[in-house]
């Protein structure tokens, strides 16, 4: 009896083996399903409060309705270049982050109109009150919607410089191929969007799950479109390095410009020095 136990005991211990690791396969495969599942709603922060007229939030400013190619009447702002400031006859088409809508924006978007230029700032799909739920695809009709007001507002695309920040580089950069600017700035910039997920989820197999691939890099390299690039120094969200690369893959590389001792949303990430790079990028386009 005692040697049948012995020898019923290695095929136990393997049969308890076969089944721990089933479980953990199971709850791995549960895992991804669900990060699968919900993954945009670990992308995409939008702040869903209605937003202010658009005459309150930058001077000049009028609300307009972007239509998109499939359907969606968005809500954005378009305001003149500020009377005291020399217009320049450029428009800034500016393309948010992930997270917040276009009032938190309306700082920045008063230095550019400071520094000469008319500006349009959209709100992407199921961002402040607009319809809809973002995603790679319909972040990029929205940009291109907004490239079609502004030409509506008569800044065809070789007088208006695209500025997208961190995943709105990914926006301009899909424009940038289909219909290109006169020149384009990438704040806080990221080569494709795998690359931050993996910095933040290192446990994950993003790459492969990834839906929303946002591929800065890949669009860039096939661009002559002059570029800047904005970057923090201590990027704790887009990780400085990634910013760098996409520096050195622009073929028209105009400024890379570092901000000392700043993160991603420090409030001099929006503030007049990234206005004033855009401003120079307009005039090496004149020039």
């Amino acid at each position: 009896m005692a040697r049948d136990d012995q020898a019923q005991n290695p095929r136990r211990r393997g049969r308890k083996l076969v089944l721990g690791a089933a479980t953990i396969l199971s709850v791995v495969s549960v895992v991804l399903a669900l990060v699968w599942a919900f993954q945009r709603s670990l992308i995409y922060f939008p702040d869903t409060a209605e937003v202010p007229a658009a005459s309150s939030a930058l001077p000049g400013g009028e609300d307009l309705t972007l239509r998109t190619s499939d359907g969606l009447d968005l809500e954005a702002w378009f305001a003149p270049a500020s009377p005291e400031a020399e217009a320049r006859d450029f428009a800034v088409l500016m393309t948010p982050g992930n997270a917040g809508n276009r009032e938190s924006r309306a700082g920045l978007a008063r230095h550019l109109q400071e520094e000469g230029f008319a500006v349009l700032l959209l709100d992407y799909r199921g961002y402040s009150t607009n319809p809809g739920s973002p995603s790679e695809e319909g972040l990029v009709r929205d940009g291109l919607a907004a490239v079609d007001a502004l030409e509506t507002q008569g800044y065809p695309p070789e007088r208006t410089i695209y500025y997208g920040e961190s995943i709105g580089g990914g926006v301009i950069a899909a424009l940038l191929t289909e219909r290109p600017p006169a020149a384009a700035a990438f704040r806080s910039p990221f080569t494709e969007l795998a690359d931050v997920g993996s910095e933040h989820y290192p446990w994950l197999p993003v790459s492969t799950i990834l839906r929303d691939e946002f591929p800065v890099t890949t669009h860039l390299s096939q661009s002559q479109v002059p570029i800047s690039v904005i970057r923090a120094e201590h990027d704790s969200v887009v990780p400085a390095q990634l910013s760098a690369e996409v520096a050195s893959t622009a073929p028209h590389l105009v400024e890379e410009r570092i901000v000392e001792n700043a993160d991603h949303n420090d409030p001099v990430m929006f503030g007049p020095e990234v206005a004033a790079v855009v401003a120079r990028l307009a005039e090496s386009v004149d020039s």
